[in-house]
């Protein structure tokens, strides 16, 4: 039997092509883009998560405490039942490399996890903060006002 030109088996030839050529670029684009980690190479510095202390045992009188993004919520409509943490008690959390905030429902601060997985904060907050360099975020102040000088945050 012999086949016209532009017949239907030419459609069926053409939707053939096209979904093995979208396959096949289909394929190529994972293979390009793939886990974004190349066979071999060490993971980003800046995916590693980091066991981070926070310890705000010396907040009086005491109170609840939250990362925004990381640990629960502190605002929520019955505070009896939050999840979120206490200043009664120290936690950890596992931060990446980055900026946070420690937040309070009186005051808050920033401060980052470096590359190193320690931490680091403006030292104006040196006199309410400690463990710069460290994994230990020590926080003795109901506020971080007065500083004594201009926030460098």
């Amino acid at each position: 039997m012999r086949r016209k030109p532009g017949g239907n088996h030419m459609r069926q030839g053409l939707g053939f092509a096209r979904k093995r050529a979208l396959w096949l670029g289909g394929a190529a684009f994972v293979a390009v883009l793939g886990t974004g980690v190349a066979i071999g190479a060490s993971p980003s510095p800046y995916t590693k998560e980091h066991t981070i202390t926070v310890d705000p045992t010396r907040l009086t009188p005491p109170t609840r405490w939250y990362v925004p993004g990381i640990t629960p919520y502190i605002r929520t409509l019955d505070p009896e039942v939050t999840d979120a943490y206490s200043t009664t008690q120290q936690h950890t959390v596992n931060l990446k490399p980055g900026r946070y905030r420690f937040s309070t429902f009186t005051f808050d601060f920033p401060f980052v996890v470096t590359l190193d997985g320690v931490l680091d904060f403006a030292q104006s907050l040196d006199q309410c903060v400690e463990g710069r360099g460290t994994q230990t975020l020590k926080v003795r102040c109901s506020r971080t006002m007065p500083y004594g000088g201009q926030p460098e945050y």
